[in-house]
């Protein structure tokens, strides 16, 4: 199987007791995760959990809210 170019396959990880994980350490090189670093777990019951860092779905929300923005500014014209 070919994993289109930007796409990952890391591998697995056990939860522990607590409900942790460890990300493993090409994930954190590939994403520049580091210590201290603060993630969202965002879930759906149908497609399962995605983790991301906080600051990246930031810079997503802002641009998706700048969009809208401008496209109210166009309704007004």
């Amino acid at each position: 199987m070919e994993i289109p170019k930007g796409h990952y396959i890391f591998g697995t990880v056990k939860v522990g007791e607590r409900g942790q994980i460890i990300i493993p350490k090409e994930a954190r090189d590939v994403f520049q995760i580091k210590a201290g670093d603060t993630l969202i777990v965002l879930g759906d019951e149908k497609w399962g959990i995605a983790v991301t860092k906080s600051d990246v779905l930031e810079r997503h929300a802002n641009e998706v809210f700048r969009k809208i923005s401008e496209g109210d500014n166009d309704d007004n014209q």
